[in-house]
C-alpha cells in the first residue's frame, strides 16, 4: 500500500436490484496517486462499483467517504453535483451530446457547473486536446470523430473539470483493437502525472503495466486485491486462475 493519504474509502458497500444482490458488503481503500485496476468477468458488479462512487447508482448498506468526507451512505449529506467535480467518470459508450462541437462538448460543465469563465476555459480545453492530438478537431462534431476519438474527448471532457480522482469504465470495450492503444496511452500517461485512478477494463495486459494494485472481483465481492507481479504470475484464489486461464501472457 502506498503511504500517501486515503483519498476514498468503502466499507461494507451493499447494492441490490430487487432480490439480486450485486454488490456484496465490498470494502476498499485508494491512496491518492494509486491506479487501482478492477478485473473480473461480467456481470460481477465491476461497473456498479464504480457507479456507486460517482452517486450513479444507490446503496442499500455502507458507506463511502471520499477526503474523509462521508458522500454515500446512511447519514451522508452531499450535492452530487460538487463531489461529481472531483470524481470524473469516463464511459463505455463517450456520452457526448451529437449537436455539439468537440470543444463545446468539453466546456459545457466546467462553465455551467463550475461557474468558470470562458475564456479560461477554452484555454484549457484547447491544451487538453493538443495534449491527445486532437486540437485540430475542436470544432468537429462527435459523428465525425473515430470511436477512439471520441473516447479521447470524453476524457478530456473529464480532466477539464479538474478531477482528484478518475474512474474509468471498461472504455476501450467499444472500440476497434487499432484504436485502443491510442486511448490508453492518454490513460498510461495520465497515470504517470500521479493521477489517481480505478479502471475497470478486460485490457489485461495493460492493467499489468499501469497498475499499482489489482482488485479482483467475482459474484459481487472481492476475491483478491494483489499487486500486478502477484496476481498474474500466481493469483491466490481459484476463480482468479480459472480468469485468467483464458488470457494469453
Amino acid at each position: 500500500m502506498s503511504e500517501n493519504p486515503i483519498l476514498l474509502k468503502l466499507e461494507n458497500i451493499t447494492k441490490k436490484y430487487g432480490d439480486n444482490l450485486v454488490l456484496d458488503s465490498v470494502s476498499l481503500e485508494i491512496s491518492k496517486g494509486e491506479v487501482c485496476a478492477i478485473l473480473g468477468p461480467s456481470g460481477c458488479g465491476k461497473s456498479t462499483f464504480l457507479r456507486c462512487i460517482n452517486g450513479l447508482e444507490s446503496i442499500q448498506e455502507g458507506k463511502i467517504f471520499f477526503k474523509e468526507k462521508q458522500i454515500a451512505g446512511e447519514g451522508a449529506k452531499v450535492q452530487w453535483r460538487k463531489v461529481r467535480q472531483k470524481v470524473g467518470m469516463v464511459f463505455q459508450n463517450y456520452e457526448l451530446f451529437p449537436h455539439l462541437s468537440v470543444l463545446e462538448n468539453i466546456i459545457l460543465a466546467p462553465i455551467k457547473v463550475e461557474n468558470r469563465k470562458k475564456d479560461e476555459v477554452i484555454a484549457q480545453a484547447m491544451s487538453l486536446l493538443k495534449r491527445v492530438g486532437l486540437e485540430q478537431k475542436s470544432n468537429a462534431y462527435p459523428k465525425e470523430l473515430s470511436g477512439g476519438q471520441k473516447q479521447r474527448v470524453a476524457i478530456v471532457r473529464a480532466l477539464c473539470m479538474n478531477p482528484e480522482i478518475m474512474l474509468f469504465d471498461e472504455v476501450t470495450a467499444s472500440l476497434d483493437p487499432e484504436m485502443v492503444k491510442e486511448v490508453l496511452d492518454v490513460i498510461k500517461e495520465l497515470a504517470s502525472e500521479g493521477m489517481t485512478m480505478l479502471l475497470v477494463t478486460h485490457e489485461m495486459k495493460f492493467a499489468q503495466n499501469v497498475a499499482d494494485r489489482i482488485v479482483f472481483f467475482d459474484h459481487g465481492k472481492i476475491a483478491e486485491i494483489a499487486s500486478p507481479e502477484e496476481f498474474f504470475k500466481n493469483p491466490k484464489s481459484e476463480r482468479a486462475k480459472k480468469f485468467l486461464s483464458v488470457f494469453e501472457f
